[in-house]
């Protein structure tokens, strides 16, 4: 049994199945989850786990060269907005829309339990050397 990192076993084995440039989307219980990708369900009741706790964990086990966020985020949620621009000096903006399109490629989707809005990232893997 592990005893650190990420102790869920569905996450613990999709994200050591990624690779260089795979898309791995962190999204509020909102966020409408495509067809195709594979998806880990986190959410358990409104708010747990959170969006900052899941975001977290997975930047501590994951390479991520860069990041897509909603414009919108900017205007409807200020707290996340803060989190994602202090963990992404440069976060990329695309439209709640065309985020919405981007996640279908994606290769993970990892849904929080966050109950507010545009609480959601792309992810782009990278590689650690």
């Amino acid at each position: 049994m592990k005893k650190a990192g990420i102790l869920n076993r569905h996450l613990a084995g999709a994200i050591a199945e990624l690779g260089h440039g795979d898309g791995v989307l962190v999204c509020d219980a909102g966020m409408p989850v495509p067809v195709g990708p594979r998806v880990v369900d986190l959410s358990f009741r409104a708010g747990v786990p959170s969006f900052a706790e899941v975001l977290d964990g997975l930047l501590a086990e994951l390479v991520v060269e860069g990041a897509t966020a909603a414009t919108e985020v900017r205007r409807a949620n200020a707290a996340v907005a803060a989190l994602l621009d202090a963990r992404f000096p440069e976060l990329g903006l695309v439209s709640h829309e065309r985020l919405k399109e981007l996640s279908g490629g994606a290769r993970l989707i990892v849904r929080t339990g966050e109950a507010t809005p545009y609480a959601n990232v792309l992810l782009r893997c990278g590689v650690f050397f």
